[in-house]
C-alpha cells in the first residue's frame, strides 16, 4: 500500500533510523516535543512548569522496591539535534508501571526542575510505542569538559573512559556512595596559601567530580554495594583505589553528579594497608601522635553508657579500646602524644587510666596540676617507663586564650633512659573549624581556613609565646610541638610556627607537589591533608631520623569504625580514630 499520510510517512523514516516495527498504538508520534528542546541549553528548562509530551527509549527503570520512582528516557541516537549544549534525556517521576527497559514511550506530563534536576512529572500517560534500540553511550573524561558542569549529559547514558580514583567514601554504608575523580583532591590550604586561589581550586575540586552511586533512594542498603563484592573488613575500598568500567546513567541529585551504574564496575585496590612504619637503625625516642576520636570510657567500670561521647555501649567502647590500642602499639613508641582524651581526671577510673593499662603494665602517662580546661576533651601524654624518663614537672597553658575556653596544651620533658639528651613534647588541640556559635571575626573569612581562624591564630601565638617561657633543662636538645591543630599546612598557624623556627618534620622529609602530598592525617569531603603535626625547633631538626603518618584510619571507609556497620576482628588498627597517627623517629 502507498500512502501520502505525512504522520504514516514520519514513523517509516523513524522505523528506518532507529530500527523499530512501524507500530501505530495510541498518541505514538504525535505532539512531541524533542527532549533535546525540553532540556534546553542552560542549567534550567525554558519548558518549565509547562505540560508536554515527549517520545524515547527507557534507557534505565528506577521503579523497583527502594528505587527513584521513575525512568530515564532518552531520545533515539537517530533524533538527536547534534547540539553539544543539550541533553538528550529526561527523567520521568512517576509511580505508574507502563514500559520497561528497552521500550520506546509515548509520555506526557510536566517538566519540572527539582533540585537542579530536569524531569516529567504529575504524568497524565505512558504509552508504549514499540522495542527501543538503546542509544549508544557517550564516552567522558574526568575532569570535565572546560572546566564545567556536564549539564549537557544530564540523564544520559554515559561511559567513563579509562580509571577514577576513589577519593571519598563517608556515605558508602549510608547511601551506597563513592565519590570518585581523576585523581586524588588534597586540600586546597595544604598545598597553597589562604585566599582566592585556594578557594578558586577548592571550586574546581567540587565541580571535577563523579559520585558512584547505587541506583537506589533508601538508606543502609545492605548489603554494602562497593567494592563489590560487598565491603567487609577483609574487603575494603580505600580512598586512593581504582575504578573502571563505569557505564550507566549521568544523574545529579542532593547537589551532586552521580553515576547511576547499568553495570557493576572493576575496583583495582591502588593504596593498600601499610605495615606499621620500621623504626630506623639509628632512632633512640620514637614519638607517636594521634587523635582518639572521642575516648570516653563511661563510669570506669564497666557502665555509665552511653558516654556524653565517643562509645554508646560498654560493647562499642571495648572495640574502640582495641582497635585504638593496636593502633598505638603496632608502631612500638616510646611516648605518645593524644587528643580528645575525656576530661574525666587522673584516677584510677579515669579514660587516660583505662587506656594505659590496656598499653602494657610498662606505660605510665603524665599528670599536671595545673586546670585541664572546661572541655569535654583534652591532650595528654604517656610514656614507657622501661624506656623514657620524665624531667621535671608537667605543665599546661592555662592564660588568654586558654583559660576562657579550648583545650589548654600540655608540655613535659622526657629524656630517653640511655641517652643524656632530653625532648621537651607539647600537645596542642586547637579549635575545630566547624562553624557553630561562631561570630566576629571567627566567621568563615572566605579564605579557605573555615570558622575560627581568628581563634585558631591567638591560640598558637600563645603557645609560641609559652614555649619561649618554659624553662630548658641543660639536657634539652629542643622542642617538640606535636598534635591536632585543625589547620591545614599552609594555613595561618603554620605560618606563625615557622616563622618562630618550628619546622613541619614530616613535610621536612616528604615534600609535597603542587597538586598533592603523600602523607596526610586526615580527609574531608574527599579533600586529604594535614591536621596533626610534629614541628620540632631548628637545633632539634639535626636529630630527626625519620617522620611520617600511618594512614591507617582517614583513607578507610567509617562503616569500618567501632560504631559502622562492618565488624572489623579484635586486634586490627584499621579505622581506630578518623586520623591517621604521626610517627615521629628521633636520634638523642
Amino acid at each position: 500500500m502507498i500512502t501520502t499520510n505525512p504522520i504514516m510517512l514520519w514513523r517509516f523514516a523513524l522505523t528506518l533510523l532507529i530500527g523499530l516495527p512501524a507500530v501505530a498504538v495510541g498518541d505514538c508520534g504525535t505532539g512531541v516535543i524533542p527532549v533535546s528542546r525540553i532540556q534546553g541549553p542552560g542549567d534550567h528548562s525554558p519548558f518549565a512548569g509547562q505540560t508536554v509530551s515527549v517520545e524515547g527509549i527507557i534507557t534505565m527503570d528506577a521503579r523497583q522496591q527502594g528505587g527513584f520512582r521513575g525512568f530515564y528516557l532518552q531520545q533515539a541516537d537517530g533524533e538527536t539535534d547534534n547540539d553539544p549544549k543539550t541533553s538528550e534525556a529526561l527523567f520521568v517521576y512517576t509511580h505508574r508501571t507502563d514500559g520497561q527497559h528497552g521500550d520506546r514511550v509515548h509520555v506526557s506530563g510536566r517538566v519540572k526542575e527539582f533540585h537542579g534536576l530536569t524531569e516529567l512529572t504529575d504524568i497524565t500517560s505512558i504509552t508504549r510505542c514499540g522495542n527501543g534500540r538503546l542509544p549508544e553511550p557517550v564516552s567522558v573524561t574526568l575532569p570535565w569538559q572546560d572546566g564545567q558542569p556536564p549539564e549537557h549529559l544530564e540523564n544520559m547514558w554515559i561511559n567513563v573512559a579509562g580509571e577514577l580514583t576513589v577519593i571519598n567514601h563517608y556515605n558508602l554504608a549510608r547511601y551506597g556512595e563513592l565519590t570518585l575523580a581523576a585523581e586524588p583532591q588534597t586540600m586546597a590550604t595544604e598545598i597553597q596559601e589562604p585566599g582566592p586561589g585556594a578557594q578558586s581550586r577548592h571550586r574546581q575540586q567540587t565541580i571535577n567530580r563523579l559520585l558512584l552511586d547505587d541506583g537506589l533512594g533508601a538508606r543502609n542498603p545492605r548489603p554494602i554495594p562497593w567494592p563489590g563484592p560487598p565491603l567487609s573488613a577483609g574487603n575494603t575500598v580505600r580512598t586512593g583505589d581504582k575504578v573502571s568500567g563505569l557505564a550507566g546513567i549521568l544523574d545529579f541529585r542532593f547537589g551532586a553528579w552521580r553515576l547511576q551504574p547499568q553495570s557493576t564496575p572493576a575496583f583495582s585496590p591502588a593504596n593498600p594497608r601499610p605495615p606499621a612504619p620500621e623504626r630506623p637503625e639509628s632512632a633512640t625516642l620514637r614519638v607517636v601522635t594521634l587523635n582518639l576520636g572521642n575516648f570516653f570510657n563511661g563510669d570506669g567500670r564497666g557502665g555509665g553508657f552511653p558516654a556524653a561521647r565517643g562509645a554508646q555501649s560498654a560493647t562499642q567502647f571495648e572495640q574502640q579500646k582495641a582497635r585504638l590500642v593496636a593502633a598505638l602499639t603496632a608502631p612500638d613508641p616510646d611516648i605518645l602524644a593524644v587528643t580528645e582524651m575525656e576530661n574525666d581526671g587522673y584516677d584510677g577510673d579515669s579514660a587516660i587510666a583505662e587506656l594505659a593499662t590496656a598499653l602494657g603494665s610498662h606505660w605510665r602517662y603524665v599528670e599536671t596540676s595545673d586546670n585541664t580546661g572546661s572541655d569535654a576533651i583534652r591532650t595528654d601524654l604517656l610514656y614507657r617507663s622501661d624506656r623514657v624518663l620524665v624531667e621535671g614537672s608537667a605543665s599546661r597553658l592555662t592564660t588568654t586564650p586558654f583559660d576562657r575556653r579550648g583545650r589548654p596544651p600540655v608540655a613535659q620533658v622526657f629524656r630517653p633512659i640511655n641517652s643524656d639528651q632530653a625532648l621537651r613534647v607539647v600537645v596542642p588541640h586547637l579549635k575545630s573549624k566547624a562553624c557553630r556559635g561562631a561570630s566576629g571575626p571567627n566567621r568563615n573569612q572566605d579564605d579557605g581556613q573555615g570558622c575560627y581562624s581568628h581563634s585558631r591564630e591567638q591560640a598558637t601565638r600563645a603557645i609560641i609565646r609559652w614555649t619561649n617561657i618554659l624553662p630548658n633543662p641543660n639536657s634539652l636538645s629542643g622542642t617538640m610541638i606535636t598534635g591536632d591543630l585543625n589547620a591545614y599546612a599552609r594555613e595561618t598557624p603554620l605560618q606563625l610556627l615557622e616563622a618562630a623556627g618550628f619546622i613541619n618534620a614530616v613535610r621536612h622529609i616528604h615534600d609535597c607537589t603542587n597538586t598533592s602530598c603523600k602523607h596526610t592525617s586526615y580527609s574531608y569531603q574527599g579533600r586529604s591533608g594535614t591536621l596533626d603535626y610534629s614541628l620540632v625547633s631548628n637545633g632539634l631538626l639535626p636529630q630527626i631520623v625519620g617522620a611520617r603518618t600511618w594512614s591507617i584510619n582517614s583513607d578507610e571507609p567509617r562503616a569500618l569504625g567501632y560504631k559502622g556497620p562492618v565488624t572489623v576482628p579484635t586486634g586490627q588498627p584499621w579505622r581506630s580514630s578518623d586520623h591517621n597517627p604521626v610517627i615521629t623517629d628521633l636520634s638523642l
